[in-house]
């Protein structure tokens, strides 16, 4: 098992030279939310997670139906309202919010339509960047996985251990016994980086796992993952999508969590605090107090 450095962190985490812009660190999308979940805030925190992260652009791809809902809670995003799945329209629509991108986070507030499954489908076989597939897009993943063999996106999973036992058919117990070595077999059939989830994290493309202990009871509450793909998207903006940038997305996240909860307790925190405590956390893993 290898384990998260200061080197790692230092290298997805670098200092920015004084004359940067924004395109230096990446157009990133967040495309998710319907109706029954529309979760304004929580899309909203979403990309402003990407933002703290350090993507240069972000745009928070939503069904037209919830984007006057989402807009008061953004500031320095781009909201991209998309057309009905069910109408004619929306695939232009998509390919227009994905354009130049250089990551895209997908199925965050998704319910498990058919709908959905086209638009995911679509983008496994046209889109070339970084993408993160999440919550509902991990459940309408089990009928495409074939995709994942010819896609030609880098595809990172992020499921907990519910969502890798519907994908892959393996009960809890074993999951949690050997959530390591499974996460590695599933990630090389497929091609994917996964990126499993739990009191430890586990995150391999098929070789030997990073184990991610970084984290706190307090992240055990809704909107903690959506956090962590937020910031995971964000760093794939202007980081390469290997493990190393997954597992250091991880960490920082969990630093976070961390920080949060010294404030709030764990009774009382919420994903929002999480993302509150980014800046901090990315000073101290900067720093290399790993162990802050």
């Amino acid at each position: 098992m290898r384990e998260v450095t200061c080197e790692l962190l230092s290298a997805a985490l670098a200092p920015r030279p004084r004359d940067c812009h924004k395109g230096d660190f990446g157009y990133v999308t967040l495309l998710g939310g319907c109706l029954a979940y529309s979760g304004a805030a929580k899309l909203a925190n979403l990309s402003a997670c990407a933002l703290r992260a350090g993507a240069g652009v972000v745009r928070l791809a939503v069904p037209e139906e919830i984007a006057q809902g989402v807009l008061p809670y953004l500031l320095e995003s781009t909201l991209c309202p998309l057309p009905s799945f069910a109408g004619d329209g929306w695939r232009e629509a998509v390919d227009k919010a994905l354009a130049g991108t250089r990551a895209l986070g997908i199925g965050m507030g998704w319910e498990p339509s058919a709908e959905n499954g086209a638009v995911l489908s679509h983008v496994l076989r046209t889109y070339t960047g970084s993408m993160v597939i999440d919550a509902g897009g991990i459940r309408l993943l089990k009928e495409h996985l074939a995709l994942l063999r010819t896609t030609r996106a880098r595809v990172i999973i992020t499921p907990h251990l519910g969502e890798f036992s519907y994908l892959t058919g393996h009960p809890l117990d074993k999951i949690k016994e050997e959530g390591a070595s499974l996460a590695a077999a599933f990630a090389r059939q497929y091609g994917v980086t996964v990126l499993l989830k739990g009191a430890t994290t586990y995150v391999t493309d098929g070789g030997e796992p990073y184990a991610v202990t970084r984290g706190c009871a307090g992240m055990a509450t809704a909107g903690s993952g959506d956090v962590l793909t937020g910031v995971l998207t964000g760093m794939l903006g202007y980081n390469p999508p290997t493990p190393e940038t997954v597992a250091a997305s991880a960490y920082l996240t969990g630093v976070a969590g961390e920080l949060a909860e010294r404030e709030v307790g764990d009774l009382c925190q919420m994903a929002g605090d999480t993302l509150r405590a980014l800046p901090r956390a990315v000073l101290l893993c900067r720093s290399g107090e790993q162990n802050a």
